[in-house]
């Protein structure tokens, strides 16, 4: 996240095999030095030096950026999945035009066009299954919807399959690695943005508190890191990354903890955060009203017979949740920033200082989401692994769409089940 500067003549391990490879392509890229500082900043802080000049800058955008967020969180869940493929949409184009500028030159066919083309097949491809799963009274209600629920998946092959062909079509003699190159560049940024952001959508509907929470650790994590490393940094911590440090990596580590157990505290006690996204097919519209789980109810815990004698408490009150928290910003702040270091490696590879100007003192919008993509998978993962439990709604509504005979079938299989545990006839005798 924090900006490189450096402008090297040649990367790190570069081999010269790694030239040639870079001269077919076109030679590297330009670097940007561009300043795209609102110049009533610049005026504003004309005397500082650019170290502290670029402090100023980098903590004010910052602000405004936070900002905005807590105004899409307050819009609710369907302004911020909008955001979401907003801000996806963004971080490929950021990609692809730093394929773009190295493909334009041999003036080959399509490739912008079939880029975009495969983004809009693998969006319908995900939001198409999103839609059966969390809208599935509404497509079976509405008959085109059923019918494009039922064919879904055939009808995102043949479209991916139409673009495959073009792109076979599209091939052009003494061009033919280069264009292949191309073609796995578009399709390995389709995994990294357009996967993942599907992910991220998928934990909005957990619960916004799956969604904020995390996102809110890698922030943290990145505002503290980069303080501690300002004020404090002494010591390389990679060198992909020069201007990173241990002493900024570790203080963002214990921010970063401090600051998710704090904010899954507040958090946990509003069942607007904590409810699961719902669409309410009444009234056609999103609700976030439940009885909060057992995971948002305060429990006492015993704390260790070590730390009694220290904090002077036998046991504490809290959400479980928040033990949850601890696994979600140890991995914001240890794990996560490896995606900015994947980041910086890719950066650097094609020699530009960011993905692009689009933030003064931050770059692209993929410089800032570069850690976030990675951290919704992990979010993902752990909510199937350790959180999610079989849906009774989703299983009732798969059953009303049955049969006669299938629903009296299934009917029979549960009746006899429940008397054979002697489920059933305890409920008839009470």
């Amino acid at each position: 996240h924090w900006q490189e500067s450096e402008s090297e003549n040649r990367l790190d391990g570069e081999t010269a095999s790694d030239s040639e490879s870079r001269s077919e392509f076109g030679g590297s890229s330009t670097v940007q030095t561009s300043d795209d500082t609102p110049e009533v900043l610049n005026r504003a802080l004309s005397n500082l030096s650019s170290r502290w000049k670029n402090w100023w800058v980098r903590g004010i955008l910052t602000l405004a950026m936070i900002t905005f967020f807590f105004i899409i969180i307050y819009l609710g869940p369907m302004v911020l999945m909008t955001i979401v493929m907003c801000v996806q949409i963004k971080c490929f184009h950021e990609i692809i035009t730093i394929g773009y500028n190295v493909y334009h030159s041999y003036d080959l066919p399509w490739f912008r066009t079939l880029s975009w083309y495969f983004l809009l097949c693998v969006n319908y491809f995900f939001y198409g299954e999103t839609v059966t799963d969390y809208f599935f009274t509404l497509v079976q209600r509405e008959e085109p919807l059923r019918i494009l629920s039922k064919y879904h998946r055939f009808i995102s092959f043949a479209l991916y399959l139409t673009g495959f062909c073009m792109f076979v079509l599209s091939l052009v003699k003494k061009h033919y690695r280069l264009q292949f190159y191309m073609f796995g560049w578009t399709h390995v940024t389709l995994l990294i943005v357009v996967t993942q952001s599907h992910l991220i959508i998928h934990n909005l509907f957990e619960g916004m508190i799956w969604f904020i929470v995390p996102i809110s650790c890698v922030i943290c994590n990145d505002i503290m890191a980069y303080l501690f490393g300002f004020f404090f940094g002494r010591t390389p911590l990679i060198k992909l990354s020069p201007k990173k440090t241990w002493e900024g990596f570790i203080g963002g580590f214990f921010s970063t903890v401090l600051f998710g157990w704090l904010l899954s505290y507040v958090m946990s006690g509003y069942r607007c955060f904590t409810c699961p996204v719902e669409f309410n097919n009444d009234t056609n519209s999103f609700t976030v009203d439940c009885e909060p789980s057992e995971l948002f109810q305060l429990q006492e815990y015993n704390i260790p017979l070590v730390l009694q004698s220290v904090v002077g408490w036998k046991t504490v009150r809290m959400y479980p949740f928040q033990i949850h928290s601890i696994a979600l910003s140890t991995f914001a702040s240890l794990i996560g920033p490896f995606g900015g270091f994947f980041a910086s490696g890719f950066k650097r590879a094609f020699k530009i200082k960011d993905f692009a100007n689009t933030i003064p003192g931050h770059g692209g919008i993929m410089d800032r989401f570069d850690c976030q993509y990675l951290m919704a998978t992990f979010v993902n993962v752990y909510i199937a692994s350790f959180i999610r439990g079989p849906n009774p709604s989703k299983l009732v509504q798969q059953f009303l769409t049955l049969r006669p005979d299938q629903q009296l079938h299934i009917f029979n299989t549960l009746k006899a089940h429940l008397v054979d545990r002697g489920i059933l006839g305890s409920l008839e005798d009470a």
